[in-house]
C-alpha cells in the first residue's frame, strides 16, 4: 500500500511541476522580445507538454485522477511575473527568471524522489528521473542568456 501511495504522489508532483512549468511559460512568452531565449522557452513548453501527457496516462492507468493548480496558485505566478518583467524584460532577466522557477523544480523532485526511498514503480520512477534530468538540461541552456 506504502508504494502505490508513493507513485500516486509522485506523479501528482510530477504533473503538477509540469503544469507550473507551463503555467509560467505561457505567462512569460509574451515579454520576451529576445528570438533566440524566446525560441529556447518554447522548446521547454513543448517537453513539459510530453510529461503532462505521459503522467496522466500513467495517472488514468492506475486510476488516478491529477489535478491542476490552483487559481490562486496561477494567479500569484501571473502578477508576479506580469511585475518583474514591467520593470527588466531584457534577456539576462528572463533567463535569471527561468532558472530560478527551474531550480525551484528540481529541488521539488529531489525530494520527491529521496523521499520515495527507491519503492516507485519502474514507469513513474523514469517519468521522474526524465524530468528531473530535463529541467537539469533546461537549467544549462539557459545559464547561455545570462
Amino acid at each position: 500500500m506504502e508504494n502505490k501511495k508513493s507513485n500516486s504522489e509522485t506523479l501528482s508532483e510530477i504533473y503538477r511541476n509540469a503544469q507550473l512549468a507551463l503555467q509560467s511559460i505561457s505567462n512569460i512568452l509574451p515579454e520576451i522580445e529576445d528570438g533566440a531565449i524566446k525560441e529556447e522557452i518554447r522548446r521547454q513548453h513543448e517537453e513539459y507538454e510530453k510529461i503532462c501527457s505521459s503522467a496522466a496516462l500513467l495517472a488514468r492507468a492506475n486510476g488516478q485522477e491529477l489535478k491542476e493548480p490552483g487559481a490562486i496558485k496561477k494567479a500569484m505566478m501571473w502578477s508576479s511575473i506580469k511585475m518583474s518583467t514591467m520593470s527588466d524584460n531584457s534577456t539576462q532577466h528572463i533567463a535569471d527568471m527561468m532558472i530560478q522557477g527551474t531550480v525551484m523544480g528540481i529541488t521539488s523532485l529531489k525530494k520527491t524522489q529521496s523521499d520515495s526511498n527507491g519503492l516507485l514503480d519502474g514507469e513513474v520512477n523514469a517519468l521522474l528521473e526524465e524530468l528531473i534530468s530535463l529541467e537539469e538540461s533546461f537549467e544549462q541552456r539557459l545559464k547561455a542568456f545570462l
